[in-house]
């Protein structure tokens, strides 16, 4: 099929484009990398009178650090986190397990982390990573510029607090020091599919007791969770000893959280090939190996940083 009549408009700068979106006369979209949008037109579910391209807004294009924070550009294509190396420290690890769960090569080569934040899937990977990490979005609009803090942005399936006159410019997401382990895990039914279910993960050990932890949960509700209920059963736990396996056993705590995750902070939807109970037995077991691999990604850091002040 081809998409229904439109307007285009290509701005240079984001003034131009939020000029260009404030026209309330017409229905507007926004387009970046455009892998959701351009099948959604096609198909005419979406029916924009007028497309804004800021694929030209070169302040967009680029992610930096800004003291403690990532600041991640409009433009910044998905495949710009696939290095471990790309981001510092911790982050740049979970990003780099996150994005290869993100569509496939073609797809990551155009698409874009903050389209993610436009578009509000619930089974998108970033926007359940930016709960976890207490990411804020920032918009420009004909009021100037906002920020919004991930956790008031998500309101439901393909919904967010993004007005239609505004832009998202960036998203900002906390750096991590190297006592802070983390771990991202998919589980689809085919490589094509979107995710059942995901989970990741960051887990901080200060002295043998786990000082801090964020779960963020995909596809387990109408909108990205952050398990909150879990992390609140972990935070003051001692680490102990790691299972040498992958298995973690029923009475251990990161299994304790994965039920409670699953129970208390999910509310799954039903859906081809995963009814809620089946969805709820895989975040469980999501949520534990995630904290497993995790605690055991910080047990590496450290034994590297005093292999190296050695």
């Amino acid at each position: 099929m081809k998409p229904a009549t439109f307007d285009y408009a290509v701005p240079r700068t984001v003034a131009e484009a939020v000029e260009a979106l404030g026209d309330t006369e017409r229905k507007a979209q926004v387009i970046a990398g455009g892998q959701s949008l351009i099948l959604e037109m096609h198909l005419e579910r979406i029916r924009p009178e007028l497309v804004v391209d800021i694929n030209r807004i070169a302040e967009l294009d680029g992610m930096r650090v800004e003291g403690d924070e990532l600041r991640v550009g409009a433009l910044v294509r998905h495949t710009a986190f696939e290095s471990p190396d790309a981001v510092p420290g911790p982050l740049g690890s979970l990003l780099a397990q996150a994005v290869v769960n993100v569509a496939h090569p073609p797809i990551r080569s155009r698409g874009t982390m903050v389209g993610s934040y436009g578009w509000a899937h619930p089974a998108s990977e970033w926007c359940a990573l930016g709960i976890a990490l207490d990411a804020t979005v920032e918009l420009a609009g004909p009021d100037g510029a906002r920020s919004v803090a991930a956790g008031d942005y998500f309101l439901g399936p393909f919904l967010t607090a993004r007005r239609p006159q505004e832009l998202i410019t960036a998203v900002r997401l906390p750096l991590f020091g190297e006592n802070t382990g983390v771990s991202f895990i998919e589980h689809r039914r085919t490589h094509f599919c979107f995710a059942q279910v995901a989970v990741g993960t960051t887990l901080t050990v200060d002295d043998g007791v786990i000082s801090d932890v964020r779960i963020g949960l995909v596809n387990s509700a109408d909108r990205p969770v952050r398990a909150r209920a879990a992390e609140d059963a972990l935070r003051g736990t001692e680490l102990g000893a790691l299972p040498a396996g992958p298995r973690v056993h029923d009475d251990h705590p990161f299994a304790r959280a994965g039920r409670i995750a699953a129970e208390q902070d999910a509310v799954p939807l039903p859906e081809p090939f995963a009814d809620v109970d089946y969805k709820r037995q895989i975040i469980a077991v999501l949520v534990a190996r995630t904290l497993l691999e995790a605690a055991k990604d910080q047990c590496a850091r450290l034994a590297a940083r005093q292999e190296d002040h050695r």
